[in-house]
């Protein structure tokens, strides 16, 4: 087994034991913080494979935008754990059947010795002025062109649908006015009461 190999499977490794991570810790932080270690194994598996803007973008983007606002978004929500909890307990027997059946598969795809990397050869070498950049650019608009705009449209009916979401009225929701504010007056908001000054019977004795 070559260096390669080793390092494939080590990042494999953690790649897998992440991802079940994510799913499993009652923590929402850290299963974003387990969401940020998959995302940096897959990258290296990528740069392996010498896909090196793919793995960039994937750290750029994921991990320094996306992520960040997922943590963002679980720290600033009231997230009821134990309602949570009892959510993952109900339904814990039908997604360990799932699982099951899919390691099954997973096992017999990966037993039967079509995957392994020995049998693979391994791709040329580029030259030094190869850019991964430019032939994945040419890639996407030449042959996968029409996946690649309907990818773009189904993200922009996304974005309007979460705006149309956010901006809903509900009835029990308060918000805030800015043209009622600035009409309000001191005496709107402020009330003089005329309190009596006088010994309060008690405090002498």
């Amino acid at each position: 087994m070559t260096l390669l190999s080793v390092v494939f499977y080590v990042l494999a490794a953690v790649l897998v034991g992440s991802s079940a991570m994510v799913i499993s810790v009652r923590n929402p932080v850290k299963a974003a913080l387990f969401l940020v270690l998959c995302f940096f194994s897959a990258a290296c598996i990528w740069i392996t494979l010498e896909a090196e803007f793919l793995a960039i973008t994937l750290v750029l983007v994921y991990v320094g935008a996306v992520m960040v606002l997922f943590l963002f978004v679980v720290m600033m929500l009231d997230i009821d754990i134990v309602q949570m909890r009892e959510g993952f307990t109900r339904y814990l027997p039908v997604g360990a059947v799932i699982a099951g059946i899919m390691m099954v598969e997973i096992a017999l795809v990966v037993l039967s010795g079509r995957f392994e990397l020995d049998n693979v050869a391994r791709p040329a070498g580029q030259p030094a002025d190869y850019s991964n950049t430019r032939e994945l650019g040419l890639l996407l608009y030449t042959d996968y062109v029409l996946a690649f705009e309907v990818a773009g449209l189904i993200l922009l009916v996304a974005i309007v649908a979460a705006i149309a979401l956010t901006l809903r009225r509900r009835p029990e929701t308060l918000y805030q006015k800015p043209s009622m504010q600035v009409q309000v007056k001191k005496s709107d908001r402020l009330r003089v009461v005329d309190v009596p000054s006088g010994t309060r019977q008690g405090d002498v004795e």
